[in-house]
């Protein structure tokens, strides 16, 4: 109970902090690397022509990196799932991808699946559908409904596209809104897990460990604080992905994986977590650290 309190106390000074150094207009080393990192990744066509690159897990890597910071294509969730693909990562099974919504044939679709756009972050336009219900808002939609709500992201983004995928299980072989399991890696190293208790794309609690599963201090802002949890069963191969990833993928990033009855399977990669706002003065020295020694002079 002490624990719980000191914990909430800590929470509220550090959200604290950060409102005043953001009213300060005071920003920390890493989200100011972040921020450069998403300016330079996304502005200018050149780069979003990159992102909307389709990529094949049986391309040679010299295709995968003929470009300057070619990890941006990997923000394309597609290009992610090629990347794992081909570093022998598990992925949720694919049942349709496109644009053309109006051609989803969901009389071949299982029961349960998950609909998430290519491209996006912050849980826009996901739905985890399980009988014929999305959990992450709680409400029912009829086929045509999905078909419309895709629509009107389509017809804004003239390059969006949309993945139909499994709707994987926890490790107990419960469908339910998984638990996201968020390695923040520099090139191999991991320098600390995020685990996500969702209620939604945007509520739930969190806690933190070190790469042996030992409770760490707050690292991150955006979620309730969270009880500390027993390590997933497979969290030795999670660690094997994350670390096997990372050396490809070479500059920071956050890998994503579930926890599942059939072991790891990846999520995505995030090259610019919660655009770098909302992290704790722990978390900023211990993500510059690794930076700084793992990642020294990339971007």
């Amino acid at each position: 109970m002490l624990t719980n309190r000191i914990e909430s106390i800590n929470l509220r000074i550090g959200r604290i902090r950060y409102k005043l150094m953001k009213a300060l207009k005071i920003e920390s080393e890493f989200s100011r690397r972040i921020k450069y990192r998403h300016k330079t990744f996304w502005t200018g066509e050149g780069n979003r022509d990159a992102i909307y690159r389709t990529m094949n897990a049986n391309d040679p890597i010299e295709k995968w990196e003929d470009i300057e910071n070619w990890q941006r294509k990997l923000s394309n969730k597609h290009n992610s799932r090629q990347f794992a693909i081909k570093h022998s990562c598990n992925v949720p099974e694919l049942y349709w991808q496109g644009r053309d919504v109006d051609k989803i044939d969901f009389s071949s679709l299982p029961k349960n699946f998950v609909i998430r756009p290519i491209t996006g972050s912050g849980g826009s336009s996901i739905y985890l559908i399980k009988d014929s219900k999305n959990l992450f808002d709680g409400k029912s939609y009829t086929q045509q409904e999905l078909i419309n709500s895709m629509s009107v992201v389509i017809d804004k983004h003239p390059n969006q596209e949309f993945l139909i995928e499994e709707f994987v299980t926890d490790e107990k072989g419960n469908q339910r809104i998984p638990d996201d399991y968020k390695f923040y890696m520099f090139n191999g190293e991991v320098a600390c897990i995020q685990i996500i208790n969702r209620l939604s794309p945007s509520r739930g609690k969190t806690s933190f460990y070190d790469v042996n599963w030992t409770p760490l201090p707050r690292v991150q802002l955006n979620y309730a604080t969270g009880e500390n949890q027993q390590a997933p069963k497979c969290l030795d191969e999670m660690v094997r992905a994350a670390k096997d990833l990372s050396r490809a993928y070479k500059i920071f990033a956050r890998i994503d994986f579930y926890a599942t009855h059939k072991g790891a399977v990846f999520g995505e990669i995030t090259p610019t977590p919660f655009l770098g706002s909302a992290f704790t003065s722990f978390g900023n020295k211990l993500l510059i650290s690794k930076w700084d020694k793992y990642c020294k002079g990339m971007i």
